[in-house]
């Protein structure tokens, strides 16, 4: 249960804050949030994290995506299935990386693009590498869980 509600949280959290993009900003635009901090950004991004596939045909890379998609939400599905209950931080992780992908494969059937629109910088000095939403940090907050309950467990394993 955990997963299906973290999931379906993510993508409306996610296609609420795109939607509020896209009635209030023109592509491109920037707007301070924290001077030299934390900007929004709009921009679009046919490709996946750092725009690889960017130049790929639509007709290769929607399906693409789809597929990529689908494969992911059954791998989450079984592997929760296979956790013991008392598992939350590994069931919320699952959901918030589910989450993410369901909500940038929509921007990818609606507009064949995701909006990204998160931009991270000091000054000048972009250290955050590239610009992202809110379902792409679902998805890096997940992995990050999932790293640190794989990294807990094998720790208590190795005491053992």
């Amino acid at each position: 249960m955990a997963l299906a509600g973290i999931s379906m949280l993510v993508v409306a959290m996610d296609q609420f804050s795109k939607f509020f993009i896209l009635k209030t900003m023109v592509l491109n635009e920037s707007q301070p949030l924290l001077p030299n901090f934390l900007y929004f950004t709009y921009i679009q991004n046919p490709g996946t994290a750092f725009g690889f596939m960017s130049n790929m045909d639509p007709l290769v890379r929607v399906p693409f995506f789809i597929a990529a998609t689908a494969a992911a939400t059954f791998i989450v599905y079984m592997y929760q299935r296979l956790l013991p209950h008392d598992r939350l931080l590994t069931r919320v992780a699952l959901g918030l990386v589910w989450g993410g992908a369901l909500g940038n494969l929509v921007d990818r059937l609606l507009y064949g693009k995701v909006v990204d629109f998160i931009e991270m910088r000091y000054y000048d000095f972009q250290w955050f590498p590239y610009i992202y939403n809110v379902a792409d940090a679902c998805i890096t907050v997940g992995l990050a869980f999932l790293l640190y309950e794989y990294l807990k467990t094998n720790r208590q394993k190795t005491k053992a």
